[in-house]
């Protein structure tokens, strides 16, 4: 049985974590790579790279330097492109409308702490009537230092006069977790997202779900 936390915070990291925003990426950049004449790719390539951000998938699947000449031309179609498409097939991840429902009814706050910028964040989660509770919304534009940094977890908890000690926060790729262990909140790993797997996972010796449904298992 998981271990239960005494929690009053939960703070989600969004793409990978909260919500599966992958075919919405995959959309947007299979439109620019056609553009160009490259091949599409399909779900499962790009979702491992989804949360390492839009330069890092550039580079990736065009194959590129981030000196190339047509780098940033590239980039910038892609973000145009992204932004077109940021609420047409994004959800929920399977179980997460259920610990929403398990948050609202047990009046425990909850939060996210992303490394996507606020014009991308924002719309995104006004899309969903099931996040309508939400407490706040941290992206790079409200910190001077991202993810693996726990400046944004931080800034979290002291909006909310809420204690590390009594915040839960959650995500898919290890920056995610040394973030929060480095808030000194407790940690979970969400292996059902793009990044982790339990090797990741036995560097940090953190928790871990494989699905979301698992997650009510440490809040009481």
């Amino acid at each position: 049985m998981l271990e239960s936390y005494k929690t009053k915070l939960v703070l989600f990291d969004l793409d990978g974590t909260l919500i599966d925003t992958a075919p919405d990426f995959l959309i947007s950049l299979n439109n620019v790579l056609a553009k160009h004449g490259k091949e599409k790719i399909g779900l499962a390539q790009i979702r491992p790279h989804i949360s390492e951000g839009s330069s890092k998938m550039i580079k990736f699947f065009f194959q590129i330097d981030y000196e190339h000449k047509n780098f940033e031309m590239y980039k910038n179609e892609f973000l145009s492109e992204y932004k077109l498409n940021l609420i047409k097939n994004s959800k929920l991840f399977d179980g997460m409308d259920d610990v929403i429902e398990f948050l609202d009814n047990n009046s425990i706050m909850y939060g996210i702490v992303t490394n996507k910028f606020h014009e991308y964040a924002e719309p995104i989660v006004e899309s969903f009537s099931e996040l309508k509770n939400i407490k706040i919304l941290i992206c790079p534009n409200h910190v001077s230092v991202s993810k693996p940094d726990p400046e944004g977890i931080i800034l979290a908890c002291k909006k909310l006069n809420i204690k590390a000690a009594e915040t839960i926060y959650l995500g898919d790729h290890l920056n995610d977790l040394k973030a929060g262990i480095s808030a000194e909140t407790k940690v979970i790993g969400c292996l059902y997202g793009y990044s982790l797997d339990q090797n990741i996972i036995s560097t940090v010796g953190c928790p871990y779900v494989n699905s979301a449904s698992e997650i009510i298992s440490f809040i009481d």
